[in-house]
């Protein structure tokens, strides 16, 4: 089986076109381009805005990028936590049930009373249980078996109809 090339990045395609390139590229570098192009989308001016089905993707693909590279820790610290209170949800939409429970596992160790960016920023210093229990989520998250990637293209072709890039 021939080794499939890696996408660089979004250059102007249209969905369908990305969508069309299954097969030859690999999927992941695919779902990134098309996060890629919903986030230019949502940072021009005129955009209107995004639909649930767009801020899934965003949502699955800035977990994915921040836990993989940071873990939970990164994931909240950074932009990416304005996805925290649909994340959990989003994962569960794209078939990724054990993801969404580790997920779950690692916002309820944040113990805020309201799930916002703006708490989440307010939470001070780490402290070293907060990391040594969200640093156990990370391990369980790299130990799932889930193709968050795959289900998460999968979501797209599916609802192709409500995301517009």
């Amino acid at each position: 089986m021939p080794e499939l090339k890696w996408l660089d990045g979004y250059t102007g395609q249209t969905l369908e076109q990305i969508l069309a390139l299954e097969g030859e590229y690999r999927v992941d570098s695919l779902v990134l381009a098309l996060e890629q192009a919903l986030g230019q989308k949502a940072a021009r001016p005129d955009a209107q805005s995004l639909t649930k089905e767009e801020r899934v993707v965003l949502a699955v693909e800035a977990l994915q990028r921040e836990v993989n590279n940071g873990g939970y820790g990164q994931f909240f610290s950074n932009s990416s936590r304005d996805f925290v209170p649909i994340i959990v949800e989003s994962l569960r939409r794209i078939g990724c049930p054990q993801t969404a429970e580790i997920t779950q596992k690692a916002i309820d160790v944040l113990c805020l009373p309201h799930l916002n960016a703006e708490e989440i920023a307010a939470m001070g210093e780490d402290s070293s249980k907060r990391s040594a229990e969200l640093k156990s989520c990370d391990e369980l998250y790299c130990d799932t078996q889930e193709d968050i990637a795959g289900k998460l293209f999968a979501f797209i072709r599916i609802n192709r109809g409500a995301i517009k890039l």
